[in-house]
């Protein structure tokens, strides 16, 4: 297992350079948040809302901080340096290629893995070195595996398949700091639902040319999640000091591909006739298919509802309104 340095004084070096950075401070009332994996779709968006509400961030870069509110680690070799997380409130880790970007093969899946578990077991051992008493990590609702129509919430057990596997793995990195006595939430995020990047960026040309269609039978569930409401929940698990453990970051109302397939087309208004059989799927994309498109969790924001977060975006048609209308928005702008 690769680990921070376990002296919190300490400071890495990499390339003869240091791996750390300058101690930041905070204003009075507002709050120290690093992010590792702040150059994503999601980790961006994070940034950006955070320093508009007033708090400080600190980005967790590979490459050489190019300003204060940087700092630098080196996952692959297990360096950081827990001194520069002194003060910080929270860590937030995003860090984790995406899991469509490439066909699945045995190198693939390895690096899948690789960009997740190794960073945050080295995150997991900083913020505990650190004292840090907040870590907000990502992982994905994958981990129930396929439900087909059962309703599961954060009291599930995993399933089966690669996925459930990664996202269980991913999580018990997480381990040495649960142990510490940090508060350590396992961000299980759906299919966000973006007016840029994401999902739909990928679906959203094929629907416009009215080419949608339902993956094979359609049955299958999608955890759907607006990206504002994303983004608003990794804030409120920052601050809520109730919420601890797995939490499904998904809308209140899961839908099948089929529902989904309809709600998308009427937000373009064209229509979605078309079906690709499962087996196309699985001849182009192989494995990937079985367990990214043709099933699905039917998962709920149980643990969300229970400490008193409220959505912006509570069903399909009104998450897939503020994904396009602000997507014909910002491209006509």
């Amino acid at each position: 297992m690769r680990k921070a340095p376990s002296k919190p004084n300490s400071v890495s070096k990499v390339g003869g350079s240091k791996v750390g950075g300058s101690k930041v401070g905070k204003r009075a009332g507002n709050k120290l948040v690093a992010i590792a994996g702040s150059s994503g779709l999601i980790g961006s968006a994070l940034v950006a809302a955070l320093r508009a509400a007033d708090h400080r961030v600190l980005r967790i870069v590979r490459r050489t901080p190019a300003n204060a509110d940087e700092l630098q680690w080196n996952p692959d070799r297990g360096e950081i340096d827990p001194a520069a997380l002194s003060g910080v409130d929270a860590v937030v880790n995003m860090c984790g290629v995406g899991v469509a970007d490439k066909r699945w093969s045995g190198a693939v899946k390895q690096s899948l893995r690789d960009s997740r578990i190794d960073p945050t077991e080295v995150i997991a051992q900083a913020v505990t070195d650190a004292g840090v008493p907040v870590l907000i990590n990502a992982s994905g609702v994958g981990y129930y595996g396929d439900t087909e129509g059962r309703i599961v919430d954060e009291s599930a057990s995993a399933g089966t398949g690669f996925l459930a596997q990664l996202s269980a793995d991913w999580e018990a990195a997480t381990t040495p700091a649960r142990d510490a006595g940090v508060r350590v939430v396992l961000a299980r995020t759906g299919l966000v639902l973006s007016p840029t990047g994401g999902l739909l960026s990928k679906l959203r040309p094929l629907f416009a040319l009215g080419l949608g269609g339902r993956l094979a039978d359609g049955r299958q569930y999608m955890p759907w999640i607006s990206l504002d409401d994303e983004i608003r929940a990794l804030q409120f698990a920052i601050d809520d000091a109730t919420l601890t453990g797995p939490v499904n970051l998904t809308g209140p109302d899961p839908v099948t591909n089929s529902e989904f397939t309809a709600a998308l087309g009427r937000a373009v208004r064209r229509p979605t006739p078309w079906l690709v059989p499962g087996f196309a799927l699985r001849t182009l994309l192989g494995e990937f298919a079985e367990e990214g498109l043709l099933g699905g969790q039917r998962a709920i924001p149980a643990a969300l509802e229970r400490a008193g977060f409220t959505f912006h975006h509570s069903t399909i048609g009104e998450a897939l309104a503020y994904a396009t209308t602000t997507a014909t928005t910002t491209r006509q702008g």
